[in-house]
C-alpha cells in the first residue's frame, strides 16, 4: 500500500509538470547548470539558505578543494572540514564522525535522500556513496539537519550529484570526467559522465566509474607497542596444539602494510529528466560494487580470534524527484523524492566462501510543501515516510530478521526582516521496530518495539554589521533506538567483535545550544560555533572488558550524558602579488564528551589544529599545511589512550587555461614524514594507522 501511494503521488505530479509548456526557461537553465554549485547558498534543507545566515556551523567542499580531497571513501574525503572526524574501519570503510556523533546519529544524503544502506549499521559496512561522481558535498549541523530524521541529531552529510539531471546543458553533449592515482595503495580510479540534452526539454544523463587498489602503505607498525609486547610475550608461551596456531611474533613485526586493505570498487548509472517553466522530473538507477578487506584485528595473546574479512556489496537503486512551481499565492513549490534501494552483501572467508551474508530492501520518500514569501515569513512543511526490512544469515548472524519503519512530519518556518532573523522547525516521529528471529535463533529478542519522538528547534541571528553576523538556537530532540541497538547478540565477523543491543531501551533525549559567529570581507573570512549538549538515556556502544568466542564484547548501554565543543575556521589575504596572493587559513576542533556516573564516552576526536599557507594565482595555487591533532587520554575504561601525531601535506592545482577552462590537474603529497597516526574515533586504532606517505594526482576535465 505504501508504494501504491507513492507511485500515485509520482504519477500526479509527473502529469502535471509535463501538462507544463514544453518550453524551458534555456537562458536560466544554462546559467544553473554551470553554477548551481554556490558556496553562498547551503542547498541541503527545504529552505536554500545563504550560508551566513545558517545557525549552525556548516561545511562545503566542490571545485578544486574536492578534487584535492577525494578519497575512496566518503570519511577521508571530508577529514578536513572543520568537526568532522571519520571512523578510519580501514580506507574502504570509513563514515564521517561529526562532533563525535558517528553511526546512527550521522544522516548520509545523496541529493537530500537517504543513501537507504546499511553504513549506520556497523562501521565495517562502507557508505554506498561514490565520492568520484560528486560535485559538492554539503555538512550539516544543527536545527535543518532534523528535517532529515531524529536520527540526524549528529549531523548531515550531503552528497550533491546529476545523475538526475536538474537543468539543461547549453552543449549538445556535456562531458565531465576525472582520474587519479595514488601511490600508498597503488590506487588507481577514474569517472566520467555524460549529459545530453533532448528536444522538448528532456535531458539524459550517463555515468560510470571504477576504482583499484591494492593493500594501503603505513608509516611503521600496524600493533600500538603495546600489543607489540603482549604479542611477543605470547609468542614465547607453549603452542597450544588444541588450537589453530597463530604467528604472535609475526602478527607484532607487520608494518610498512596494512594486510586485507584492498579494495576494487565500480558503478554504473544513468537518469533522465523533463525540466519545463513550471517544474520538472526525473528518474535514475545506478549500480554499486564492491569488493574490499578490513584491516585484521590480530590476536595478541591465546584465545584471540583472529580473521581476514572482506566484503562483497552490491546495491541497486532506483530514484525519483519531482517538482511543480505553485502560483505563488500559498505554495512557491511542491517537491517529491523517492528512493528505493535492494542493497546485499556477502562477509567472505579467507578461502572465498560465504560466510554471512546481509540482506536489506529499502525505501525512502519525502513530500515537501514550500510556502509562497509573505512579507518577511517564509516556510516548508513535509512528510518522510521510512521502511527496511534488513535479514542477517549464517553461523555469525549477530541480528535477527528485523524490519524498521518511520513516519515523519516535519516544518520550518524563518521570518527575516533584515538585521534580525528568526528560524522555528518542529519534526514528529513514528518509529516502529519489528524483530523476527528464526526457531534456532533464540539468543534474539523476538517482539515489536514502537516510539513516538517529539523534536523541535528555536533560533535567532543579528547582523552586527553587513558583513558580520551573531546566532543563536536551542533545540530538544528525541530519537528512537536504533534495530542494531536493540537487538544485537552474536558474533559479528565484519568488526571482529561480539556485539550486544538492548531491547528495553528507551528514547534518546537531546537539549542543546549553540552559538554561531560569522564574519566576511575582501580579504578575510571567519567563522566560529559554540554548542554544548545534554543528552538523557544516551545511547552509546563500548567495550565490557570481557569476550566471547574468542572475540571482545562491545555492549550498547544507556546513561546521562554531555556533549560540548567548538569549531574555529577562517582566511585571511597576507599579500597581492601580480594575479595572486598570499592566503594563510587555519582550523581548530574540538569535542568534550562525558557519560554521568560512567566518565569519557568513548571514541571521541581530541583536539586539532590545522594551518595552511597558499599562494592562489590565475592558472595555479601552491598550498602547504600542517595538522596537529592532540594526544586523547580521556578513554573509556577499557579503552587506550591515543597518541597525538603531526601530519605535514601540501599541494599543486594546475589550470592550463585558466580558472574558466575545462581541464585541471591536482597534486598532492599526503603525510610526507610517514608518520605513524591513529585516529581515536576508530575501533581498529590500535592495529589500523592511518595512511602512510602518499602521492597522489588527480586530472579533472569539464567540456
Amino acid at each position: 500500500m505504501q508504494f501504491q501511494f507513492l507511485a500515485g503521488c509520482a504519477l500526479a505530479v509527473l502529469g502535471v509538470s509535463t501538462a507544463a509548456h514544453a518550453q524551458t526557461a534555456s537562458d536560466d537553465a544554462a546559467d544553473g547548470y554551470h553554477q548551481a554549485a554556490r558556496t553562498d547558498i547551503i542547498v541541503t534543507g527545504i529552505l536554500p539558505t545563504r550560508r551566513q545566515d545558517m545557525l549552525s556551523s556548516v561545511a562545503v567542499i566542490e571545485g578544486k578543494d574536492l578534487t584535492q580531497a577525494i578519497r575512496p571513501s566518503i570519511g577521508e574525503t571530508l577529514e578536513h572540514q572543520p568537526g568532522v572526524s571519520a571512523t578510519s574501519f580501514g580506507p574502504s570503510a570509513s563514515r564521517p564522525v561529526l562532533r563525535g556523533l558517528q553511526g546512527e546519529r550521522v544522516k548520509m544524503l545523496t541529493n537530500s535522500l537517504s543513501t537507504v544502506d546499511v553504513s549506520n549499521t556497523s562501521v565495517d559496512h562502507a557508505v554506498v556513496v561514490n565520492p568520484l561522481l560528486a560535485e559538492r558535498i554539503e555538512v550539516l549541523r544543527g536545527p535543518q539537519s532534523l528535517l532529515y530524521g531524529s536520527s540526524a541529531i549528529g549531523g548531515v552529510v550531503n552528497v550533491i550529484d546529476k545523475r538526475i539531471p536538474n537543468a539543461i546543458p547549453d552543449e549538445p553533449v556535456h562531458v565531465d570526467a576525472i582520474g587519479t592515482y595514488g601511490s600508498a595503495a597503488d590506487e588507481r580510479s577514474g569517472a566520467a559522465s555524460v549529459d545530453v540534452p533532448l528536444s522538448g526539454g528532456w535531458v539524459a544523463h550517463a555515468d560510470g566509474s571504477y576504482l583499484k587498489s591494492d593493500d594501503v602503505r603505513i608509516g611503521g607498525h600496524a600493533l600500538t607497542p603495546a600489543l607489540r609486547d603482549q604479542a611477543l610475550a605470547s609468542s614465547l608461551l607453549p603452542a597450544d596444539d588444541s588450537e589453530e596456531a597463530i604467528d604472535f611474533a609475526g602478527n607484532a613485526a607487520v608494518r610498512g602494510k596494512l594486510p586485507n586493505s584492498a579494495a576494487k570498487t565500480w558503478t554504473a548509472g544513468g537518469g533522465i529528466a523533463y525540466i519545463g517553466d513550471t517544474g520538472n522530473i526525473g528518474i535514475s538507477y545506478d549500480h554499486y560494487d564492491s569488493l574490499y578487506g578490513v584491516p585484521i584485528r590480530f590476536a595478541t595473546q591465546p584465545g584471540d580470534e583472529q580473521e581476514a574479512p572482506r566484503l562483497s556489496m552490491k546495491q541497486d537503486s532506483v530514484n525519483l524527484r519531482a517538482e511543480v512551481n505553485g502560483d505563488g499565492n500559498v505554495l512557491d513549490k511542491i517537491s517529491l523524492r523517492l528512493g528505493y534501494a535492494d542493497y546485499t552483501h556477502a562477509e567472505l572467508e579467507e578461502d572465498g566462501s560465504v560466510g554471512t551474508a546481509f540482506f536489506s530492501k529499502g525505501m525512502e520518500a519525502r513530500l515537501e510543501l514550500t510556502q509562497a514569501k509573505h512579507g518577511a515569513w517564509r516556510g516548508a512543511t513535509g512528510v518522510q515516510l521510512f521502511n527496511r526490512d534488513f535479514n542477517v544469515i549464517g553461523e555469525e548472524a549477530f541480528l535477527p530478521k528485523n524490519s524498521t519503519t518511520q513516519v515523519g512530519v516535519f516544518t520550518l518556518q524563518q521570518l527575516d526582516y533584515g538585521a534580525l532573523k528568526f528560524e522555528l522547525g518542529g519534526r514528529y516521529e513514528h518509529t516502529s521496530l519489528t524483530a523476527n528471529p528464526l526457531e534456532d535463533q533464540d539468543q534474539f529478542f523476538a517482539g515489536q518495539r514502537s516510539f513516538d519522538a517529539f523534536s523541535g528547534s528555536v533560533g535567532a541571528s543579528y547582523g552586527l554589521t553587513d558583513s558580520w553576523r551573531i546566532g543563536l538556537n536551542l533545540s530538544h530532540t528525541e530519537r528512537a533506538p536504533a534495530a542494531e541497538e536493540l537487538f544485537a547478540n552474536g558474533p559479528h565477523a565484519g568488526t571482529q567483535a561480539y556485539e550486544v543491543g538492548n531491547p528495553d531501551f528507551n528514547l534518546e533525549k537531546a537539549n542543546s545550544v549553540e552559538a554561531i559567529l560569522r564574519g566576511s570581507g575582501d580579504n578575510y573570512s571567519f567563522e566560529a560555533s559554540a554548542y554544548h549538549t545534554w543528552f538523557s538515556n544516551f545511547i552509546y556502544e563500548d567495550l565490557t572488558g570481557e569476550a566471547e568466542d574468542g572475540l571482545p564484547v562491545y555492549a550498547f548501554n544507556q546513561a546521562d550524558a554531555r556533549y560540548y565543543g567548538f569549531e574555529v575556521q577562517g582566511s585571511l589575504t597576507l599579500a597581492r602579488l601580480g594575479d595572486g596572493k598570499i592566503v594563510a587559513d587555519g582550523l581548530a576542533d574540538y569535542v568534550h564528551a562525558n557519560i554521568k556516573s560512567v566518565g569519557p564516552a568513548p571514541r571521541i576526536p581530541p583536539l586539532r589544529l590545522l594551518g595552511g599557507l597558499a599562494y592562489q594565482a590565475t592558472k595555479f595555487d601552491l598550498r602547504g599545511e600542517v595538522e596537529r591533532v592532540s594526544k586523547q587520554d580521556r578513554a573509556a575504561e577499557f579503552e587506550t589512550t591515543t597518541p597525538g601525531y603531526t601530519m605535514v601535506n601540501a599541494e599543486l592545482n594546475v589550470r592550463p587555461w585558466g580558472k574558466e577552462r575545462p581541464l585541471s590537474f591536482a597534486l598532492s603529497a599526503n603525510n610526507i614524514f610517514d608518520v605513524v597516526a591513529r585516529r581515536a574515533s576508530s575501533f581498529l586504532k590500535d592495529y589500523a594507522p592511518l595512511t602512510g606517505r602518499d602521492i597522489r594526482v588527480t586530472a579533472r576535465v569539464s567540456f
